[in-house]
């Protein structure tokens, strides 16, 4: 049997989560002298809500080793072989954590670092789930991951750059010139599990035509992929950019689920995550 444990910021849809018995183990959310479990006390829902109603930016923290730890002893049997897929350690100590963990348990663990945040680590999560259910080994498992995952596109969608501002990645002179201008940021994942700015474009209607226009440039058969698309509130931008994918590119599937606090930190308002 092969258990799969996974960190909370992966984003799937809890029928998802509960149709693959994946196990989660919390991150830390802080929000201003108060501390949360992400998804166990607080809903992405009331993040935002408390999140756009702050002037300071929540904090993440890892689940800590121990917790990892925890999460593996309950599957330490002969029977079951553990595969805990992180978020990528270039967003986050979480991979870390996980292989920590691991050595304070006795299971039998692997430990696989995405290099992706929100739905990017959620598909591959949900690869794992399907090649262990068609009877995969762990190592075969592994393999088809990292072919995955080394093609996986991610792009990071940001409406307006407020809690970049917040952050201190940008001043808020260039924050406030940006929002006269109408200017939005498109950002990528790049080696290592970082992201980077790719465009930046003015206007919405451009923002969102050119976001479809660099997916036709990374494929030409998306028949076999599944697209994820998280979101910070903003459903109906976030349908809509769905039936674009459905019409343009008539993909394997579309999933859409709430971001949760590691990633909707940084995207703020009407920000977007698209992996494929």
């Amino acid at each position: 049997m092969i258990k799969i444990i996974t960190d909370s910021s992966a984003d799937l849809p809890k029928e998802l989560i509960e149709q693959y018995d994946i196990t989660l183990v919390p991150l830390t959310v802080t929000i201003g002298e108060h501390d949360y479990l992400e998804k166990v006390d607080l809903t992405p829902k009331e993040f935002f809500t408390k999140m756009f109603s702050s002037d300071v930016l929540p904090k993440t923290s890892q689940p800590s080793p121990a917790s990892f730890a925890d999460a593996f002893t309950k599957y330490d049997n002969p029977d079951t072989d553990i595969l805990c897929l992180t978020i990528s350690s270039g967003l986050s100590g979480t991979y870390q954590s996980a292989c920590i963990g691991k050595e304070l348990s006795n299971a039998n663990v692997t430990v696989f670092d995405t290099l992706a945040g929100s739905l990017g680590h959620g598909l591959q999560i949900i690869r794992a789930a399907e090649l262990a259910g068609q009877g995969h080994t762990i190592e075969e498992i592994v393999a088809e991951l990292i072919v995955y995952r080394d093609k996986m596109n991610i792009l990071v969608l940001l409406d307006t750059l407020e809690n970049i501002v917040k952050g201190g990645r940008l001043s808020k002179f260039q924050g406030s010139l940006a929002k006269i201008l109408n200017i939005k940021v498109i950002l990528e994942r790049v080696s290592g599990g970082k992201v980077e700015i790719l465009e930046k474009i003015r206007g919405k209607k451009k923002f969102q035509k050119r976001v479809l226009e660099i997916i036709q440039e990374r494929g030409t058969d998306f028949s076999n992929l599944t697209f994820g698309i998280t979101h910070t509130g903003n459903v109906e931008d976030a349908e809509a950019i769905k039936q674009e994918l459905i019409e343009q590119f008539h993909p394997k599937a579309v999933i859409i689920s709430y971001m949760g606090a590691t990633m909707g930190t940084y995207a703020g308002k009407d920000g977007m995550i698209i992996s494929f």
